[in-house]
């Protein structure tokens, strides 16, 4: 098994940054992919942005140049960070942290990020 913790959401003015942690424990493998995606009330929960462990990353369409995934440079301390600038209202959002190996898939319980305008 594989828990995982987001923070650093909150509520912020359009055009604000925040910055999201995830932090992963337990039954870990070597080779995994970590992604952010997050669900606004009413629609389907989206990909924001992924990262491999070779740090190859992709973005969702709305959020390219504005939000930048990465991960510890060692992943040692298993932590992925969403950087989010410029955000907008519709940013606005549950934002969950997932962990993905060997065909199986975990999810944190989302950390709220709410944009005004």
């Amino acid at each position: 098994q594989v828990q995982l913790a987001e923070s650093g959401g909150g509520l912020v003015q359009a055009g604000g940054s925040l910055r999201l942690s995830c932090v992963a424990s337990g039954s870990i493998s070597s080779v995994n992919v970590m992604a952010w995606f997050r669900q606004a009330a009413g629609k389907q929960r989206e990909l924001v942005a992924i990262i491999t462990m070779g740090g190859t990353t992709n973005y969702g369409d709305s959020v390219k140049g504005r939000f930048t995934i990465s991960r510890d440079r060692d992943n040692a301390k298993n932590m992925v960070y969403l950087v989010m600038n410029n955000l907008k209202p519709e940013d606005t959002g549950v934002y969950y942290c997932r962990h993905s190996s060997r065909g199986r898939e975990y999810w944190g319980l989302g950390t709220q990020v709410t944009v005004s305008s």
